[in-house]
């Protein structure tokens, strides 16, 4: 509604993990950095992360794209799956075609492809999103796969994306084998008052928005407030402030246009 009053190329709030609006803030920037080198250096099993709504997915979505065609990638973003059922998600995400039903042959697929792929010098990774959902014997299957491997090399890296409930889980004596093979972890963490600031504008400039719009220094202020610096709910507070922005016939944000905001989707809620 307000994209062409406001000759935005697109939304500049969407809560979808879009990577073209990733902002790297010191935290972000450094979490990308400990998941690439933990994949490029192949450390095995990865672990990053965060509260709901701090940007996991999102971050996931940037690791794919930073690593080159040197690397076959599957990325689950469900994984409330049987056993059986995780197996063939990943070898559809892999591109491959099962007409299996088993859980050995999809093994015996898996196996086949991850070697084809070492002998081409190249690397398979698997990320897991939202894998604070997946169950203990879930969880024990994921280290089973990390024991695909030749003498020297193992044949699939491995990163576990949750929330920090995962931690806790993971901590279960019957995963403690798996915890131990944890080599890189992360903990994303809320941002700043400063940093919710530099993120809205962000987020303004990739839209085409900068120059029309602005969130002045009180509307950062209560945007904080309001959010925590969790940047989904900072997405769903800058949208409606938007939408409040076209009705008043303004590009610039104030406190009271925020706190319309807010009140909207405490009513919607």
């Amino acid at each position: 509604m307000y994209e062409a009053h406001f000759n935005l190329t697109r939304k500049p709030f969407e809560n979808t993990p879009d990577s073209a609006f990733f902002y790297a803030n010191p935290d972000h920037e450094e979490a990308l950095s400990s998941l690439v080198y933990a994949v490029t250096e192949r450390k095995g099993f990865v672990l990053l992360t965060g509260e709901v709504g701090t940007g996991k997915t999102t971050l996931c979505r940037k690791l794919l794209g930073s690593l080159g065609p040197e690397y076959h990638t599957a990325l689950i973003l469900n994984p409330m799956l049987t056993g059986t059922q995780l197996l063939r998600a990943v070898l559809e995400e892999f591109g491959l075609e099962c007409t299996a039903r088993d859980r050995l042959r999809y093994l015996t697929l898996l196996n086949q492809f991850l070697l084809e792929v070492k002998l081409s010098g190249r690397d398979a990774v698997l990320i897991i999103d939202e894998a604070q959902d997946m169950s203990i014997e879930l969880l024990e299957m994921t280290r089973l796969l990390s024991n695909l491997e030749t003498d020297s090399h193992k044949l699939l890296q491995i990163v576990l994306v949750g929330q920090p409930e995962l931690r806790q889980k993971l901590r279960s004596p019957r995963l403690r084998q798996l915890d131990q093979r944890i080599t890189v972890r992360y903990h994303l963490r809320p941002m700043s008052l400063a940093e919710t600031g530099h993120y809205i504008q962000h987020r303004i400039r990739v839209a085409g928005g900068e120059g029309l719009l602005h969130f002045d220094d009180s509307a950062v202020e209560e945007v904080y407030r309001h959010s925590g610096g969790t940047p989904r709910l900072i997405n769903a507070i800058g949208d409606k402030a938007l939408l409040a922005g076209y009705v008043r016939g303004t590009g610039r944000i104030d406190r009271e246009l925020v706190d319309m905001a807010v009140r909207e989707l405490k009513e919607a809620a």
